[in-house]
């Protein structure tokens, strides 16, 4: 995540360590939807982000969260894969105070001043002032389970501990609560607790979450036991009308006090801030550089894949299929950089193909394609090629680039042709300024002027103005 102050710690830890210095120094105890509350409200009148690092929900998704935690609801995100749903959920964490005091060795979080299980009931009625406070950081507070079908209640709620009966000096039954193992739930008491893939665990595990959202406790087998949890419940999903795994059962999808669907970037410019969010291009060692214009390519080739009839739209398009392209292509660059012995790996077109069979396993296809599934993905990665030339490239007068090719004149190119050789093979370009103006080069450097030139070169060939031939990852433009 990248407002990463959100869940470091760089204030120092409060001062008081007992209960008596606590209640001196004036410390008021909040409630977590009560502290969620104010944080927010704080950050909406000072205009700062409210979720750091979320992109392409500022006018949809986030006012709807927003107004959900204003609210005090706990709340269920439906949206297909890789909308983002659980990078949105531990932003809230950011919403959290830096610090809250807890009692010491408490499993559950107890506030010092109200504590609900019975091990802290009785050290604060024995101890008083003299209770040991300890404080705990917001990036701890939060708790996140992936459903799965095995999960079980032991594991949400809490289960029956025998090496505590056995070890306990004071003789204690099974009839005791400090024999209780505490689930991930209670664990993460006056906290955030999120359920991922909410559908996928199985129906009557999601009974035991019930009394959780709306009573606020918990049960445990036979046990006379209640602890009044105080926390926030999030939970994701895919929607329900496609999701052959699972469903939220209604008497626990009316405990929700909200329902946020998210979506798939709605333009183009945040399909890109995405990419350029949370692409890895760091390569040590080795300078990596993506043009924009190509980056550009793979934005409208994920949303090209995401619009297409041949694809099933049930199951989506990740961001991530944008993400991991980007790499792939970048990685190609890198890769003719070390056989070449270029200073700098700048991706081109030629790179572009190598994600073609590299994102195969990232998109559904309806059955009626089956086999057909990289010429599919073949044909949209031109087409994206091409819209970007005409976005980028329209109206620009390349006649000095074409007319290199006039005679018959050819130039090679492809994923182990070094940049110098493709910028030798083309000589002078009248126009080659403009050219990278246009796509917004603005330090002119061998690996990027053949990165443009070749770019042009591909427009022109989409839009049947220059001849193409490609054999064994050789590519000669003209002829």
């Amino acid at each position: 995540m990248p407002a990463a102050d959100l869940t470091t710690a760089p204030d120092p830890t409060p001062d008081p360590t007992t209960l008596g210095e606590l209640r001196n120094g004036g410390h008021v105890h909040k409630p977590v939807k009560v502290e969620l509350r104010d944080n927010l409200l704080a950050r909406l009148a000072a205009g700062e982000a409210t979720f750091p690092g979320i992109l392409g929900f500022d006018d949809t998704v986030l006012p709807e969260v927003e107004r959900a935690l204003l609210a005090g609801h706990d709340l269920v995100l439906l949206g297909e894969r890789g909308q983002g749903k659980t990078r949105l959920v531990r932003t809230f964490v950011g919403l959290l105070d830096a610090w809250t005091p807890v009692v010491a060795g408490c499993e559950i979080n107890d506030h010092p001043y109200a504590p609900v299980c019975v091990r802290c009931a009785r050290l604060v009625a024995a101890q008083g002032d003299e209770t040991p406070v300890a404080w705990k950081h917001r990036s701890e507070r939060y708790g996140e389970k992936l459903a799965t079908p095995d999960t079980s209640v032991g594991d949400l709620i809490g289960d029956v501990d025998p090496i505590k009966v056995v070890k306990a000096k004071e003789g204690r039954t099974l009839g005791d609560p400090e024999t209780i193992h505490y689930g991930l739930v209670p664990r993460t008491n006056r906290g955030i607790f999120s359920v991922n893939e909410l559908p996928d665990l199985a129906e009557r595990i999601q009974v035991a979450l019930l009394n959780v959202l709306e009573e606020r406790d918990i049960q445990v087998r036979g046990y006379t036991l209640r602890l009044p949890l105080d926390l926030l419940v999030v939970a994701s999903a895919n929607p329900e009308d496609y999701t052959n795994r699972g469903r939220i059962i209604t008497p626990l999808k009316d405990r929700f006090g909200a329902e946020v669907r998210t979506h798939y970037p709605l333009r183009l410019e945040d399909e890109l801030s995405v990419i350029r969010q949370e692409a890895v291009l760091d390569w040590p060692g080795t300078p990596v550089q993506v043009p924009d214009h190509l980056m550009e390519v793979i934005a409208r080739f994920t949303r090209l894949v995401r619009d297409s009839p041949q694809v099933d739209q049930r199951s989506g398009v990740s961001a991530r299929f944008a993400v991991a392209a980007t790499e792939t292509v970048a990685a190609s660059a890198v890769r003719r950089a070390a056989v070449t012995g270029e200073p700098v790996a700048v991706a081109r077109v030629c790179d572009l193909p190598s994600v073609v069979p590299a994102s195969r396993g990232k998109v559904e296809f309806e059955a009626a394609e089956e086999g057909r599934e990289l010429e599919v993905l073949a044909h949209l990665l031109r087409k994206a090629t091409a819209d970007t030339f005409r976005a980028r490239l329209g109206g620009l007068d390349l006649s000095g680039l074409q007319g290199r090719f006039a005679q018959g004149a050819t130039v090679e190119t492809g994923d182990l042709v070094p940049a110098v050789d493709l910028l030798k093979g083309l000589g002078p370009v009248p126009g080659l300024a403009a050219l990278l103006t246009r796509l917004g080069v603005e330090q002119e450097s061998p690996g990027l002027a053949a990165a443009a030139l070749e770019f042009a070169l591909e427009g022109l060939h989409l839009n049947r103005r220059l001849a193409k031939d490609s054999v064994s990852g050789r590519t000669v433009y003209g002829g």
